[in-house]
């Protein structure tokens, strides 16, 4: 059924108690069950397990992935199938809506937790409480949603602003739900208002064709996941079949794709591949099995994923034999040199050598820069972000009631500041006049970001962070709480407010109650944030012996082998900030230290010059993509973060983006609902979202066997019998 929608000109021309009235009389679907106890409920746990995803991945790549439409076709799978079996009825399209507002927002909860606070405790050195980092990643998102609805009539009911994302989930669900009954009048009679293009029956079953793929693809990412995963053949090959014993080595997939070369070279004296004289795998370049980085890249596209690339195999194949063998980066660490006896090494350990003590500065230098260029390159976007907000208003009110009531926001906003304010006083020390001074900033920052995912789908959070984050450094830059905290703050509450108007948009284009929809995303927030903050501490933190020499970054990236670039991007620049801090504070009142010549002080020499070029090339890259319109090949951001992530997620991230990309282009030209087309082009984005979701949540649970919480379940179980 067709998906009612105002045409420009109406855009432009009515007044906002006109679109008002015609949504009410149009679209409207009235009292449709829309937030009841079963889809709630769903939600609560769909949005725990795809939290756990996002965790997974965040610790991985940094990239948080929308799981807006994934939700909705998972939600419709599941009670299709009850419903077949005769335990449930379907759910209605607006109960499915609420349900992915619900998953979508949990989804969104880990974002601190793989950036600020995660940065935190690398600084600090000390694991953070596990009920700080919950209130405080409930009580920022909470007031993100706060902030976020005085901005819901402007961005959706009057501007109609596109917010991509969203209007996918909701042209999804209309395709899946083609009998739903529409609110208001039918299409044809709405008076010049142009519909979105209708669907059909081979509509309906085209979505139905994308539940299928997305779950034997997860099917498919899950299975291969536990052939390679250690915890799950141990449990199997030790415990259950018996077949090995504890400490043997198990019958398995080995997850290096290089392993068997580098054994037969060390058995026979073949060539080992290698540049500068440190062989591939000192250099962490290993091709490993990995399916949901291959359909992470499949989301992400070829131009990203081979900027990606590019970066990874500049940093890691160029620049770090160089600065080796030049004598500027220490020694690799014993794990990472081979033997004739052990020709494997440890290529995580090599990596996390190469990037934390020199390589991580110059991809720094061009994702931070290449960040804020580009934000500061649209300025366009940052005026129209402040402009109709003091516009006329309606002589009356038709919404209002089942709007959300904008009183809750003028009594709220205030109210939570002060609640946010007196917590990080308690839980960080932060002076309440600093935590204070960054409210302007939220308020600021979240019209960006709101603006900017209204019409790209893309919240820049990274670089909103740093504008904070600089900013309370040079006012307090020998305390990295202040920068790390505040930042994350003002990111988070301006993330939040941002993806709530995304989960906002399909339930106006449906005609759903705005004001069930802020309940729904507040249950998300808790289910998220009761998903993800355990989570972190099992996968993370479990293992970690505060009394070892081992600090909790070496644990989680040296030793854990997790990533975390969006982590170490905040960390680097909280230890830059202090670092130029200790300089100025140390030259006296005679002499002084200027800004450039403080990185000498905080970084080695080479790393400085590294990253005053990178900032350069960010630069005339930013200028280069500005220039041709979006359509320069490269993007910095992408090549900084490159740097970071490890080369195996690198290689699979473009392997999946090539294969999907050729797989696309192949059956693009085919007929609409034929096979080929439906499967590669048509559900290309619920077969890399079904591998992302099988290989993590199996991941997971391997995870968790790796940290013996299957021993200790089964202990507690049996006790008490």
């Amino acid at each position: 059924m067709a998906l009612p929608q105002l045409n420009e000109e109406q855009v432009r021309t009515w007044t906002p108690e006109e679109k008002d009235r015609w949504w009410l009389a149009n679209v409207f679907r009235g009292d449709m069950p829309q937030l009841t106890l079963r889809a709630a409920i769903t939600g609560f746990l769909l949005g725990g397990v795809l939290c756990a995803t996002n965790l997974y991945i965040g610790a991985k790549t940094g990239w948080s992935l929308g799981v807006g439409v994934t939700s909705v076709i998972l939600s419709f799978a599941i009670f299709r199938v009850m419903a077949g079996i005769g335990l449930s009825r379907d759910l209605t399209i607006l109960e499915n809506n609420a349900v992915q507002s619900i998953a979508t927002a949990a989804g969104y909860m880990t974002g601190p937790l793989i950036s600020a606070l995660a940065a935190y405790m690398f600084i600090l050195n000390k694991p953070m409480p596990w009920h700080q980092m919950l209130i405080w990643n409930v009580l920022a998102s909470i007031l993100g949603v706060l902030v976020a609805f005085p901005m819901k009539r402007r961005f959706i009911n009057n501007e109609q602003q596109p917010f991509p994302e969203g209007r996918a989930a909701a042209v999804v669900l209309d395709s899946l739900y083609p009998d739903a009954p529409q609110g208001g009048v039918a299409p044809n009679s709405l008076n010049g208002v142009r519909p979105v293009p209708s669907t059909s029956r081979l509509a309906a079953a085209a979505g139905v064709f994308k539940a299928k793929a997305l779950f034997a693809a997860a099917a498919i990412g899950g299975f291969v996941q536990i052939l390679v995963a250690e915890g799950y053949q141990s449990l199997i090959q030790v415990n259950l079949l018996r077949i090995v014993k504890a400490g043997e080595e198990l019958y398995k997939i080995p997850e290096r794709l290089d392993a068997w070369y580098y054994e037969l070279a060390a058995q026979k004296g073949w060539w080992v591949p290698s540049i500068g004289g440190y062989q591939l795998q000192q250099l962490a370049v290993v091709p490993t099995i990995d399916l949901s980085m291959f359909g992470a890249g499949g989301l992400m596209g070829i131009r990203i994923a081979s900027s990606l690339l590019i970066g990874c195999l500049v940093n890691f194949l160029v620049i770090a034999p160089l600065v080796l063998n030049s004598g500027d980066l220490g020694p690799l660490p014993a794990p990472a040199v081979p033997t004739p006896e052990h020709p494997l090494v440890s290529y995580n350990s090599a990596r996390s050598h190469l990037v934390n003590n020199w390589c991580l500065w110059w991809g720094i230098g061009l994702m931070v820069t290449a960040s804020l260029a580009g934000l500061l390159a649209k300025p366009k976007l940052l005026i129209s972000a402040f402009t109709g907000m003091f516009g006329k208003h309606t002589s009356e009110d038709v919404l209002k009631d089942i709007e959300f009531p904008l009183w809750i926001s003028l009594v709220g906003v205030p109210i939570m500041v002060g609640v946010t304010v007196y917590m990080n006083f308690q839980f960080f020390g932060i002076d309440p006049w600093l935590g204070l001074l960054s409210i302007p900033l939220i308020i600021l920052l979240t019209l960006i970001a709101a603006n900017a995912t209204a019409l790209t789908s893309t919240t820049p959070t990274g670089a909103l962070s740093k504008i904070t984050q600089f900013t309370f450094g040079a006012i307090e830059p020998t305390s990295p709480a202040t920068n790390l905290i505040t930042a994350g703050m003002t990111t988070e509450v301006a993330g939040n407010a941002s993806n709530l108007l995304m989960d906002i948009k399909p339930g106006y284009m449906l005609g759903a109650k705005p004001r069930q929809q802020a309940w729904g995303h507040c249950i998300g927030i808790v289910a998220g944030a009761l998903a993800s903050t355990p989570l972190f501490f099992v996968l993370f933190l479990s293992n970690w012996n505060p009394a070892s020499d081992v600090t909790i970054e070496q644990h989680v990236t040296e030793v854990g082998g997790w990533a975390m670039p969006g982590a170490l991007q905040w960390t680097a620049v909280a230890r830059l900030i202090e670092g130029m801090g200790q300089s100025n504070s140390s030259a006296g009142a005679v002499q002084t230290v200027d800004g450039i010549s403080k990185l000498w002080g905080v970084l080695p020499v080479s790393a400085a010059w590294a990253m005053l070029v990178a900032i350069f090339i960010a630069i005339f890259f930013e200028a280069a993509r500005a220039i041709s319109k979006g359509k320069f090949p490269l993007s910095a951001v992408a090549i900084g973060l490159g740097v970071v992530i490890p080369p195996t997620s690198t290689l699979s991230m473009f392997a999946g983006a090539a294969f999907f990309s050729y797989m696309e282009h192949r059956n693009r030209a085919k007929p609409e609902y034929s096979v080929g087309r439906m499967l590669w082009v048509d559900s290309r984005e619920a077969i890399c979202a079904g591998l992302v979701a099988g290989w993590a949540i199996l991941g997971i649970g391997d995870g968790l066997i790796g940290a013996g919480v299957h021993e200790k379940a089964w202990a507690w179980i049996t006790s008490w019998f």
